[in-house]
């Protein structure tokens, strides 16, 4: 796998009461990824980007919302979403990745 295409898979961290609870109690972060990436890229994308160890990564399909734009019905995109489970010990630091990107 490219480290070019390894740098565009993870596309944002996704941070909710859920995926909060889940760093705290499990060592597992959640990361909107590309729709066509897979759990092999994902797991090599992390471990590049953020210089662990990943001990499991699991893959859910998003489908995309129903909305109204004025009179007209439309429909939001479909995405993906990943579970990252890491090694005992390992962890990701946000903030201290944030400003190394600035």
């Amino acid at each position: 796998m490219s480290q070019e295409r390894l740098t565009t898979v993870l596309i944002a961290p996704h941070i909710t009461e859920k995926t909060s609870l889940a760093m705290a109690n499990n060592n597992q972060y959640a990361f909107r990824v590309r729709r066509d990436a897979d759990k092999t890229e994902v797991k090599q994308a992390v471990e590049l980007m953020f210089d662990v160890k990943v001990a499991r990564v699991q893959v859910v399909n998003e489908p995309g919302k129903t909305r109204r734009f004025g009179k007209t019905i439309g429909r939001t995109q479909d995405w993906k979403k990943a579970y990252v489970r890491l090694a005992p010990g390992q962890a990701i630091d946000y903030e201290a990745q944030a400003q190394v990107k600035r």
